[in-house]
């Protein structure tokens, strides 16, 4: 048997004392379609700021959008006080 070599690995020779670093933050550029309701859409151009983030930080990011997107979901699903009963006419004498 033969050893073969990746493509990948025979393209970059790896340079002796030196590591690999990773590549730097970069938006992904992947658009998002308004939904109308301004409160959603401030939590989905949040997701824009994980592309200026080291990978590390976009947890930090991603759990913030959940956590919105999850309060105003909940917040649908609240149901409203029962309007107050209406007040009755004074009786005539």
């Amino acid at each position: 048997m033969s050893e073969s070599v990746s493509e990948a690995d025979a393209a970059a020779p790896a340079e002796p004392g030196r590591a690999l670093e990773p590549a730097a933050p970069a938006p992904l550029n992947i658009p998002r379609t308004p939904t109308g309701d301004p409160g959603i859409d401030a939590h989905l151009e949040r997701l824009a700021d994980a592309g200026h983030l080291a990978t590390d930080g976009h947890a930090e990011v991603y759990e913030d959008v959940l956590r919105g997107l999850r309060d105003a979901l909940s917040a649908l699903d609240a149901r409203p006080e029962p309007p107050e009963p209406p007040t009755p006419y004074p009786s005539r004498p």
